[in-house]
């Protein structure tokens, strides 16, 4: 299974059962914490988060593509 474009709603759900607190908002951006980590997520105003922004969101949280994808 390949990523597609999800909307902020399904990348929020997916990082709260990732362990994730938030959205927490933060000043320009809204993040999503766990522990220390802090992970930027994109504001309410994009339409769904293209492939290549999704990667990097993960990337920063380090998680792999492969976890993401089973959640």
């Amino acid at each position: 299974m390949s990523m597609k474009p999800i909307s902020r709603r399904e990348l929020v759900r997916k990082f709260r059962v990732l362990g994730f607190e938030g959205p927490i908002s933060g000043g320009r951006h809204s993040f999503m914490q766990r522990g220390s980590l802090k992970v930027h997520i994109p504001g309410e105003h994009r339409r769904d988060i293209p492939v290549g922004l999704q990667r990097e969101i993960l990337r920063q949280a380090g998680i792999n593509v492969g976890e993401w994808e089973e959640v």
